[in-house]
């Protein structure tokens, strides 16, 4: 992708905002670029695949949950505008959603604040509360059974040996993977990581890329807390939930999953991403509560 590929791909689909100013917007995800396009747009272009009727279906499930994200959050989050073709070189299909103003938040730069930790609660809180509409998990990646991770965690620690103390995260994780499944569902975003936080000071002001919003573990959306806060604010949130100890676990654990993937996996290609996975894993080995 390049501005100019973007722009004519924007033109062509979106004709209204052909006036409009697009400008590239740096990021550290890893799915898909963006380009914004004037004040309240967003073109977001897909990094990976193959076949654009694989991808073309995606956009549109992700599409869907975004609307019903939309319904639930008790913060602004993006909504979908549609779905261009390929062209120009560019092979896939690709979305156009509104653009959210804020900055995006940091795995330090707010773990000491309270107000920001009672954010993240109401936002825990409000997505527990949706509906799952009888649905079931997907029974793919995170939030089903822990010991699924297995195999990734396997391949991460063989891969980290250079990078991170192995021999005490993998003690961890033979703890952390016997934990009980849940015996319930709730709809959870499935990615709270700090770049999918907008933030203004202390305050939440947007929560982005919910395209997987769907049942899950409660637990699985505690990885914000591992991923933002300090101890004393994990426990703001924590008590806000009153989640029991196996939830609380379970939250470690999917944590514990994501940051090692992200170490050793990103630590060329993604800096911010990479450091991202060592600040959650210093706060889970540092946390008297999980065991070692």
């Amino acid at each position: 992708m390049d501005l100019d590929i973007a722009r004519r791909l924007v033109d062509a689909n979106f004709p209204s905002p052909r006036a409009e100013v697009i400008r590239e917007v740096a990021s550290a995800g890893t799915v898909n670029a963006i380009y914004r396009v004037g004040e309240g747009a967003a073109a977001r272009f897909p990094l990976q695949g193959v076949d654009p009727g694989v991808v073309g279906k995606w956009l549109r499930t992700v599409s869907d949950a975004a609307v019903e994200f939309v319904g639930c959050c008790p913060f602004p989050a993006p909504r979908p505008l549609g779905i261009g073709l390929p062209g120009w070189s560019y092979p896939l299909p690709w979305s156009m959603q509104t653009w959210l103003e804020g900055d995006i938040a940091s795995p330090t730069g707010l773990a000491s604040s309270a107000s920001f930790a009672s954010a993240i609660a109401t936002l825990l809180e409000s997505l527990r509360a949706a509906d799952t509409r009888g649905r079931s998990f997907s029974g793919q990646g995170r939030g089903g059974v822990i010991s699924d991770e297995d195999d990734w965690m396997s391949t991460c620690l063989a891969r980290s040996t250079e990078l991170l103390d192995v021999a005490v995260l993998r003690s961890m994780w033979h703890r952390l993977r016997d934990l009980p499944p849940s015996d319930r569902l709730v709809m959870s975003h499935k990615d709270l990581t700090p770049a999918n936080i907008l933030v203004q000071g202390d305050r939440v002001c947007g929560v982005l890329d919910a395209g997987g919003f769907g049942p899950a573990d409660p637990a699985l959306d505690l990885v914000s807390v591992w991923h933002m806060l300090d101890r004393e604010r994990r426990e703001l949130v924590r008590a806000r939930l009153g989640s029991a100890d196996d939830e609380w676990l379970r939250g470690a654990a999917w944590a514990f999953a994501q940051a090692m993937g992200l170490v050793w996996y990103y630590q060329h290609t993604n800096p911010a991403m990479s450091d991202l996975g060592t600040t959650t894993l210093q706060r889970l080995t540092a946390a008297p509560d999980i065991p070692r």
